[in-house]
């Protein structure tokens, strides 16, 4: 009798299994924030960051050896260009870069990944891709946290996002990676993006802007659980609850808002490319680990990184950017831009 009910009701539980196993086996958001790994990170800012580069100064040969490596990375991956770019570039004329000795032309590295559901909604996740370059005597500013690892943070989070996509579970709205040059010398690709948009500024939710996620500011050694976030409720509260609730599920890092003090008077919201989209309207969270001793110093190199907690960071963007993308109904801009004075 045991053997015979064993018999009838084994395929049935086999069955059930399988269901369970199938459900369970579907991936999460969280399974794609733990591709963001700090070995990754890593591996891509010894190069990205390295010597060769040549501290990726704006127009030289140093920078576009960086904008090819990002480049090179989004073809490998199978991640899109960005309409409208030339071969992932949105070129920029020398001549944009009027007043200054020696101007050359620059590139903006653009890629992109559709919307499934609402493609025409844009959320850009962007970092600059320059630094300072090199001085008299050849000595290279590698700027590994400035901003390196906002870049290679960038392409960690898009290869998270086009795993989601291989896995037929992609954003419901559109993610444009933008890396954006000329940014030591004045934020003048981002400027150039917001003058040239390739999407129109109307339909971009918002911009998630990385400079300087890989260190801790001396302020918080005690501490280095935090990200500094600047301007993320300037336009939009809704943007700022997103950001606070992703937070508090997943990465539990301490955010903290001392920067957006319109007393303070480093100024930071004005200084990063994340302004030329706020003073359009367009919601912003600038991401920022403060200011160290290594900043635009030689010594601004990538075995100083914080590689676990610039991960984490990382994933807190990409959660972040992951409910803003998949949310129904876009964020609410709520505020209008205050001319800077």
């Amino acid at each position: 009798m045991k053997i015979i009910l064993f018999l009838i009701f084994s395929p049935l539980f086999v069955c059930c299994n399988a269901t369970q196993n199938q459900v369970g086996s579907k991936k999460t958001n969280v399974d794609y924030a733990n591709t963001i790994t700090a070995n990754a990170l890593k591996k891509h800012l010894y190069i990205y960051a390295g010597d060769e580069m040549e501290g990726r100064m704006t127009g030289t040969k140093g920078q576009y050896m960086a904008s090819n490596y990002i480049r090179d990375f989004y073809v490998k991956e199978g991640i899109e260009e960005a309409p409208g770019t030339d071969n992932y570039f949105q070129n920029i004329s020398a001549s944009f870069f009027a007043g200054r000795r020696d101007a050359q032309p620059s590139e903006n590295v653009v890629a992109f990944i559709k919307g499934s559901e609402k493609p025409e909604e844009i959320i850009v996740i962007s970092a600059h891709l320059d630094h300072v370059g090199t001085d008299k005597e050849g000595n290279v500013f590698n700027g590994a946290d400035d901003d390196g690892s906002g870049t290679v943070s960038i392409l960690e989070i898009a290869q998270a996002f086009q795993q989601a996509v291989k896995d037929g579970n992609g954003p419901k709205r559109s993610i444009l990676f933008l890396h954006v040059t000329g940014e030591e010398i004045g934020l003048y690709g981002s400027r150039y993006y917001t003058e040239n948009p390739l999407f129109p500024l109307a339909n971009t939710v918002c911009d998630l802007n990385i400079d300087m996620i890989g260190r801790v500011d001396p302020d918080k050694k005690d501490n280095p659980n935090y990200l500094y976030l600047i301007g993320s409720n300037m336009l939009s509260q809704e943007l700022q609850d997103v950001s606070t609730e992703v937070n508090n599920k997943y990465t539990k890092l301490e955010l903290d808002y001392k920067y957006d003090d319109p007393n303070d008077p480093n100024r930071f919201y004005y200084r990063s490319d994340h302004y030329n989209f706020a003073k359009n309207d367009v919601p912003i969270i600038f991401y920022f680990n403060g200011v160290h001793e290594d900043y635009h110093k030689m010594t601004d190199t990538p075995d100083k990184i914080e590689y676990d907690l610039m991960a984490k960071r990382a994933q807190l963007i990409f959660y972040t950017a992951w409910e803003i993308a998949n949310r129904d109904q876009r964020i609410a801009v709520d505020k209008k831009q205050k001319k800077q004075v």
